[in-house]
């Protein structure tokens, strides 16, 4: 690893917390070898000059400025101030704002940190953890009127982390584990398939996951048909047939991030709750 001093420096600049910048950069650097820079994160700045004197003490480095200013008399002096050193600058939040301004005709508010307020949408946010927490594997599922999304599958196909994860978004989900010779709560049949989706993964996947939750040779004695690819095979055959009978979207979970198959989801629902809006239109003129 490079001395501390011969590493690039990132600043990430913010008049609020710097999060957004944050995470863009950090998706940035993940392509590139761990340690390759300093990272320094300069929040909740309401002036130049702290950002000067980093500037300063760093002049002998190769300097990179990511930044989600808001304040527009901000911004112009921040990236005066950067132009004058000729230091790449990245402004991942101003062409946003000038695409969004254009189009919906109305002026960006300046609200420095407004992403961050204790809002509704926080509020949204605890009420789906709380549900998922209520209706995880199966629970209260006699009643599934209040959930925005239902997700199906075998033992091991990602439906709790992605339950979680979906109701970080601010979705009520819930989730029911799908097995051989036990028909699903009959509440199931009652939600709008567009809000069902069944989560499949490979049996060798599945038989690997298993395995390893197994332990010791006492637990394979006892539950080792659990890991039984055979077994599996049948389990998903049989989740397969009432995925079609119910008609919701199927998701292969196997070799994706949590992310991504939450982003498969939510694509899907909103893609069909559109179509369904647009058809409304259409039938009430």
């Amino acid at each position: 690893m490079l001395h501390e001093e011969a590493r690039p420096l990132v600043l990430v600049v913010s008049d609020s917390l710097g999060d957004t910048a944050f995470a863009v950069l950090r998706a940035a650097l993940a392509q590139f070898k761990h340690g390759s820079c300093e990272v320094r994160r300069l929040a909740k700045i309401n002036d130049v000059e702290l950002l000067r004197v980093v500037l300063d003490e760093s002049s002998s480095r190769s300097v990179v400025v990511l930044h989600t200013i808001v304040d527009v008399a901000l911004r112009r002096k921040v990236e005066g101030l950067l132009d004058s050193r000729c230091i790449p600058i990245i402004d991942v939040i101003g062409p946003a704002l000038d695409a969004l301004s254009m189009v919906l005709g109305q002026s960006p508010s300046q609200r420095v940190g407004a992403v961050h307020q204790t809002d509704a949408r926080y509020f949204e946010r605890i009420q789906a953890m709380e549900y998922f927490v209520a209706h995880d594997d199966g629970r209260n599922c006699n009643d599934l009127s209040d959930a925005d999304l239902v997700l199906i599958g075998v033992s091991r196909t990602s439906k709790t982390p992605l339950s979680m994860y979906l109701a970080y978004l601010g979705y009520k989900v819930a989730n029911i584990p799908l097995a051989l010779g036990i028909e699903p709560p009959a509440a199931l049949f009652d939600v709008d398939p567009a809000r069902v989706f069944g989560l499949v993964s490979t049996v060798e996947e599945i038989a690997q996951i298993r395995s390893s939750r197994l332990g010791d040779e006492v637990s394979r004695s006892v539950a080792g048909r659990y890991a039984d690819p055979s077994i599996i095979f049948e389990e998903q055959r049989a989740a397969r047939a009432l995925m079609g009978r119910i008609g919701c979207i199927v998701i292969k979970t196997d070799r994706k991030a949590i992310e991504e198959s939450a982003a498969e989801i939510i694509g899907h629902l909103d893609y069909v709750l559109s179509q369904r809006s647009v058809r409304e239109c259409g039938s009430a003129k």
